[in-house]
Formats: structure tokens, sequence, C-alpha cells
């Protein structure tokens, strides 16, 4: 999955690889997680933008199945839905969405003027050059087709936990800072949900309007928390930002549900391509 981000000022030099690269192992338990707190978000949005029966979607940075196989119940066979990736290794072949590698970056939009909506979740938040994605999705819309986009604004609600009640809660806080530190580093854009609307807007969409969510607590933070500092405890520790006591210690109090974790707000906004 793809995202967005600003400058970071003074401090160690940017590396623009992608932090939660697709190629991981951990990136399947993600992408699960993911997929069973944020679907039913996801979902909801499309339905109420009129996808059905004989619609044309294209999903951005898809990353797992899920959205996908959504959309593609959704339009039937007389629909389509593009589901494309830089790494599109966790997308299914042979399923009834076309799966195609794309960089939504450096390559021109598929098919463009056709589709009725086309989504990203969590794309444009984690990529530097987020302005040129946008304007490829917009291009790819027909007259009246809707852009949805989703993105995490950790600024917003930055805390793992909001009870920070002992030793285990001030640790999940202190580890989840150093991860948008890491996130930073690599150009991600923590403040970007919240300029959605603006974005949409100055792209040329009208009828824009957005919405925000975050989860409390319950087994797929815990999950998602998990697996998350599983994929990038190598680079905590390259950065000086944690230490392997701090982290197993906070591996331990997650695997035992000893934690109310949450996440940073997913603000959802959308858009009409005019016509």
């Amino acid at each position: 999955m793809s995202s967005s981000q600003p400058a970071a000022g003074p401090g160690p030099a940017r590396d623009h690889g992608y932090l939660l690269d697709n190629a991981r192992v951990q990136a399947g338990e993600r992408f699960t997680w993911l997929a069973e707190l944020f679907d039913g978000v996801t979902r909801g949005h499309v339905d109420r933008l009129g996808v059905a029966a004989g619609s044309r979607c294209w999903e951005v940075g898809a990353g797992g199945p899920s959205i996908p196989e959504a959309l593609a119940a959704a339009v039937g066979p007389t629909g389509h839905v593009l589901a494309t990736d830089i790494n599109p290794a966790w997308l299914d072949p042979h399923a009834r969405y076309e799966v195609r590698r794309h960089d939504v970056v450096a390559d021109p939009p598929p098919q463009p003027g056709t589709f009725d909506l086309v989504h990203a979740r969590l794309v444009l938040v984690h990529l530097p050059d987020r302005a040129r994605a946008l304007a490829s999705m917009v291009a790819a819309l027909r007259p009246g087709g809707w852009l949805l986009v989703e993105d995490a604004d950790t600024e917003l609600q930055p805390l793992a936990c909001l009870d920070e009640v002992g030793p285990a809660q001030e640790r999940a806080n202190r580890l989840r800072r150093a991860v948008r530190e890491l996130m930073t580093r690599r150009g991600a854009d923590l403040r970007f949900g919240r300029t959605l609307p603006q974005v949409l807007r100055a792209a040329g969409l009208v009828d824009v309007a957005a919405s925000g969510c975050f989860p409390v607590g319950g087994t797929a933070c815990d999950r998602l928390e998990a697996a998350t500092v599983r994929m990038v405890r190598a680079e905590l520790l390259a950065a000086g930002l944690a230490d392997d006591a701090e982290i197993d210690l906070h591996l331990a109090a997650v695997d035992a549900g000893e934690l109310d974790l949450t996440l940073a707000p997913l603000i959802s906004a959308w858009g009409r391509r005019p016509g």
C-alpha cells in the first residue's frame, strides 16, 4: 500500500524507500488486520458513491485483496475493477479483478477518463510526490466520476494508548513516537489526512466532503501493532530509537492483551470530477 508526506527539517538524511514494504513477510498480516479495521468504512463510502453493477473502478496501491474483491462483487460481470500496486504480490491474478503492476507517481494513468470510482487507502500519505499521484487519479476519472482517498493523520491523535496509566502504556506511546519518526524520515506527511478536502478541491473536484474514524482496543488493533513493530524492528534499532529489551517488553504486553491500543484517525474524503 502507498501514501503521502511533508519536509523533514533538521535531522538524519531522508530515505525515500517505503517503510512498510509489501515485500516483507509481515505485510500480509498487516493487510488482514487493516481490512478487519477499515474495510467496513471503505465499503460504506463506496456504496454511498453509487458503485453498482456495471461500474468501472480503479483501486490504487491495493496492497491486499480485500477491497478489490469487494469492488468486483459490487460491479458484477458487467463492470470492471483494476487493482494496481508497485508490488502486486499479495493480489490474486486469477480473481474477478484485473491486477497490474503500476507506480501511480511515475506511470501514466491507465485508461484515462473512464473510471466511475478511483480509490486509494493509506497510499498518498507515504508518497513524496503525492501531488503527481493525485493528478494521475483525477485524470483517470470519467466526467461525473468519484475519487475516494483515505489517509491517516497521526498528528491529530499520535498516541498508541489514549489512557497512559502505567509503564506499559508509556512504553507503547514512546515506541509509537519512534515509528512516527521513522515514517517522517521516509517522507510521510503525518498531517496529510486533515488536508484531503482542500487537496481534492484544489484538484478541481466538486461536491467534496470528508469524515473520520479510529478504533480503540480489540484484537485487530493488537495484531496490527505487533505486525507493524516486528516489521520495522530492525529500522528502530539501527536508528537508535529503541532497544531490543524495550521492543520485547512491548510485544509481550501486546500479545498478553494488556494494552488498549488505538490508531491514528483514518480520514476519508471524496469528490466528483465535474462534467
